[in-house]
């Protein structure tokens, strides 16, 4: 096993053809990110065919994401393509007329931003590059301060990291996509701007409407009221994504390493998977080679045990995308085998007695100094709850489903085996095999019972 933390990445124009996506998962990618704001539902849908025909061709299992847009918000158009200065100090209003917008006024054409939205609440645009702040709030009209910005032009999208939107986590076109996307069976279903618990348990409810296939959610981290209730929200969902870009627009930058932090460690208690996700080999876009830091970033994710890294633009739209797999592979294989802190202390889960069986295997494995843990999963369950102890040795996970399979490709140092014979017949030996581990001891979990037999 070359890494234990897992690759997602993202896929777009320059990586979507078939040659690319086979050489990038023999690069080392595990799960796929589909982004549905961009291209229709038959579009996409025609990708996650071809990714479910090279994991099947090259028998290697490999998980679909659907990541979901969202309500992101976006100013309306100005009169012309210009960029209309502005100035500190000056005054400048949203409203909700459709007329093209000038050098002191544009359409903000969400109601339910007008809405929401009040006085000392800050409007971020670009990216955070533009910041103003709400002055006077009537009906229809939003007046600002600009305090921060030059320059403001048409569609810039906007964040509101003081306002609680009252809005639904779903748009119109979320549900179009998501309709479509369920009959494609995808493994996860990532959404975006996640506020409350309540946000994940409506996407819940519209998918098992739908279909009885046990599709996971993963709840994308991007906002600071999403922040404050990580443990409600990780309660309800399946996995988290620490969304780093919008996150950082929406809380001060310097606080996200350590909000990414104090994620993984909830997600650790809770046996949820988390993803570090945004700009981890951004320079890649155009290089073939990462910047120093972001090597460390990489790096750092895996000690900190992150179940996943994931790729953004790099993989979309870069020089490159099988380069910059190649890459995280190599930067992930090495931190992984780099194991700073004993892997012992890891499986300690203070005040959560919920997962002392769990750390009862992880500890019989590094106790005993196993070489991989083989655990016959009939669900997610029991390879994840393993999986979030962060041992250091592979855990095999047997699956009679591949829809399991798929799934447990997200979970760090996880690795499945769909074979439903190898399943039926409980054949922990021939299972590790497969994976060239032919000597040294095995802890088998199958349900409830755990036993450590050796191999040699």
């Amino acid at each position: 096993m070359n890494k234990f933390t897992k690759i997602t990445a993202s896929i777009g124009p320059n990586s979507e053809d078939k040659k690319t996506l086979t050489e990038m998962v023999k690069a080392g990618v595990n799960v796929f990110r589909i982004n549905f704001s961009h291209d229709t539902g038959e579009v996409q849908g025609k990708k996650i065919d071809c990714i479910r025909e090279i994991s099947k061709k090259l028998n290697i299992p490999v998980a679909v994401m659907v990541d979901l847009q969202g309500p992101k918000h976006r100013i309306g158009n100005f009169k012309t393509e210009d960029k209309y200065p502005l100035t500190i100090g000056q005054k400048f209003t949203f409203d909700s007329s459709d007329k093209p917008g000038d050098s002191s006024r544009v359409q903000l054409p969400d109601s339910d931003v007008m809405e929401s939205l009040k006085v000392g609440d800050r409007v971020l645009l670009n990216d955070g590059k533009i910041e103003m702040q709400v002055t006077k709030v009537s009906k229809g009209k939003i007046e600002t301060k600009v305090i921060r910005g030059t320059e403001i032009w048409s569609r810039r999208g906007f964040n509101l990291p003081d306002t609680d939107v009252v809005t639904s986590v779903l748009t119109e076109k979320d549900r179009q996509d998501l309709e479509y996307a369920i009959t494609k069976k995808p493994d996860w279903v990532a959404i975006s701007f996640v506020q409350k618990p309540e946000d994940v348990s409506e996407v819940r409810d519209f998918i098992t409407a739908r279909t009885s296939l046990p599709i996971k959610i993963v709840a994308k981290i991007e906002r600071p009221n999403a922040v404050e209730r990580i443990t409600e929200i990780a309660s309800v969902a399946d996995g988290i994504m620490i969304a780093r870009g919008d996150l950082a627009v929406e809380v001060p930058f310097e606080e996200v390493p350590a909000i990414s932090r104090h994620i993984i460690r909830e997600c650790r208690k809770m046996n949820k998977p988390v993803i570090m996700a945004t700009q981890m080999l951004g320079s890649m876009v155009n290089s073939e080679f990462p910047t120093r830091a972001e090597i460390s970033d990489v790096a750092n994710a895996a000690y900190l045990r992150a179940d996943s890294t994931m790729t953004s633009e790099e993989t979309t739209i870069g020089i490159n995308p099988v380069n910059v797999i190649e890459t995280m592979n190599k930067i992930l294989s090495y931190a992984d085998k780099d194991a700073i802190e004993n892997p012992y202390d890891w499986s300690r889960v203070e005040n959560v007695p919920e997962n002392d069986w769990s750390r009862s295997v992880a500890s019989m494995a590094y106790l005993n100094k196993a070489s991989a843990i083989v655990v016959f999963a009939k669900d997610t369950v029991n390879a994840i709850q393993i999986s979030c102890r962060k041992p250091d040795i592979p855990i095999i996970a047997v699956c009679k489903d591949r829809l399991i399979a798929s799934q447990l490709c997200l979970c760090r140092g996880v690795l499945p085996l769909y074979n439903p014979d190898l399943f039926a017949q409980r054949l922990a030996f021939e299972s590790a095999e497969l994976f060239s581990i032919t000597s040294g001891k095995l802890v088998i979990v199958d349900d409830d019972k755990i036993s450590l037999r050796t191999l040699d």
